[in-house]
């Protein structure tokens, strides 16, 4: 059956790269109403986004959704992928302004605000994207494809100059609290030197470097406290891609492959698979399905606690 939550809750925080103060309440919906974004600050146009993948809009640091009137929200990929995890399919999120709250740079504090809250079990059959032949797509020497499997596996890799980070792989199937267990409190990050020219482009001034970011320069880690996982950027990089896929409209029945991927690429490829032929179906999840699909089965006790 199709989950949502049983009673509203509420994050505060600061937008990551806009550096505002941003108020955000994920709210209960009904059965069939998928996930939409709110702007609360909008007023005399549609303010409903639609967090589906056709609206989507190229951005180099983060997921940003836009509807036809023109009103986006942005960093919507870490609560994105939140609720995937938590197998939460309907949800309307209201939002005070253009930018989700950054929290800690992981989804841990939306997983354990979900499910603090509860999960409202509705009567309507969870529908999923099964993949049906693999498609790939390149760009600047990245690729993202994905294939045919009987549940959401996700397999990253990636490649930094810097000797703190190197090359990293993982490779996971995100049954049931696998999300929860081993991704979900990886934080965002980035080197030094990017962290300097995105501020001096007037970027990224809501990152506070060990408090919402992970931050490398060259063979050192320079967030105070360190890294929470030996492999946290890569694990990171697969929280994005769940955030990412979920755009898809449902569970995804398949089996992703990034290499040195991001959020553009991952876009790209949702819109190669829903554009070829027989590539991928609709499906009503029987009972073995729904249960490999992600968050069936969570318990409390397997989310990590973050400062």
């Amino acid at each position: 059956m199709q989950n949502t939550l049983k009673h509203p809750v509420t994050f505060t925080s600061v937008g990551l790269h806009s550096g505002r103060p941003a108020r955000m309440v994920i709210r209960p919906a009904s059965a069939e109403h998928g996930i939409w974004f709110r702007r609360t600050d909008i007023v005399g146009r549609d303010n409903l986004i639609s967090a589906v993948w056709n609206a989507a809009e190229h951005s180099a640091l983060c997921t940003k959704l836009v509807n036809a009137a023109g009103v986006s929200v942005s960093t919507v990929e870490h609560v994105m992928a939140a609720l995937a995890g938590c197998g939460v399919h309907n949800a309307l999120i209201d939002v005070d302004g253009p930018e989700v709250p950054i929290l800690d740079g992981s989804a841990a504090p939306f997983v354990r605000g979900i499910m603090a809250r509860g999960l409202q079990r509705l009567t309507a059959p969870v529908r999923a994207i099964e993949v049906l032949k693999e498609v790939r797509v390149e760009r600047d020497g990245a690729v993202a494809s994905i294939a045919p499997s009987d549940t959401l596996k996700i397999d990253f890799h990636i490649d930094f100059e810097d000797a703190a980070i190197g090359r990293q792989s993982k490779m996971l199937v995100m049954n049931n609290g696998a999300f929860a267990r081993e991704l979900c409190d990886s934080r965002t990050f980035c080197r030094q030197a990017d962290i300097d020219a995105m501020h001096a482009n007037g970027l990224a001034l809501g990152g506070a470097p060990g408090v919402n970011a992970v931050v490398f320069d060259g063979n050192l880690v320079t967030s105070p406290g360190g890294l929470r996982h030996r492999d946290e950027p890569v694990r990171h990089k697969m929280l994005d891609a769940l955030g990412d896929l979920a755009l898809a409209g449902g569970p995804i029945l398949g089996h992703y492959t990034g290499i040195r991927a991001g959020h553009t690429l991952t876009n790209m490829l949702l819109r190669t698979l829903f554009a070829t032929p027989g590539a991928a179906r609709m499906i009503v999840c029987s009972p073995e399905q729904t249960a490999r699909l992600p968050g069936v089965g969570l318990h409390w006790a397997e989310i990590p606690e973050v400062a």
